[in-house]
């Protein structure tokens, strides 16, 4: 009886977790599509080095970070991925979502501010935690946007 509630309860968390996670991620990408629409008209450029940059009265440097966790479902199938090889899309995902939300938030303040655009925007990323058995793999990912708003 001990050992099948020693199979069982790891297996009920593992379902749980990935249903959740499912959920949650759905409803965080749901969210992303939303606000990116309402942010269409807000354009964000990269200039060159000898590229002429657009007149503006005002000028203000904006950010946009945010850490996304990584559910125990995925920990566990990119653990098994790595056995193996080849591409870990769970980690794809985390890193679409964090990159998207961060540039979402440099542009809704920018946009709060008054700006017409914003340019030269760059992208940081950084893993968090998650240090077990000598290796590192990520707990979670921090996402940094910044660029410079002008109007």
């Amino acid at each position: 009886m001990d050992i099948l509630l020693q199979i069982i309860i790891p297996l009920v968390l593992l379902i749980l977790g990935y249903l959740s996670g499912s959920y949650l991620e759905k409803r965080h990408y749901q969210s992303i599509r939303e606000r990116e629409r309402k942010m269409l008209h807000v354009p964000l450029v990269t200039f060159g080095a000898k590229q002429t940059l657009p007149k503006a009265h005002e000028a203000q440097l904006f950010v946009g970070t945010v850490v996304i966790s990584i559910d125990y479902f995925k920990k566990i199938s990119a653990m098994l991925r790595n056995l193996v090889g080849g591409r870990i899309k769970v980690y794809e995902s985390l890193l679409d979502r964090g990159r998207r939300e961060a540039l979402l938030r440099m542009k809704e303040d920018a946009m709060a501010w008054g700006a017409t655009q914003v340019l030269n925007v760059r992208l940081e990323t950084a893993t968090i935690g998650g240090r077990s058995g000598g290796s590192t793999d990520p707990g979670s990912v921090e996402v940094i946007a910044y660029g410079t708003g002008i109007r």
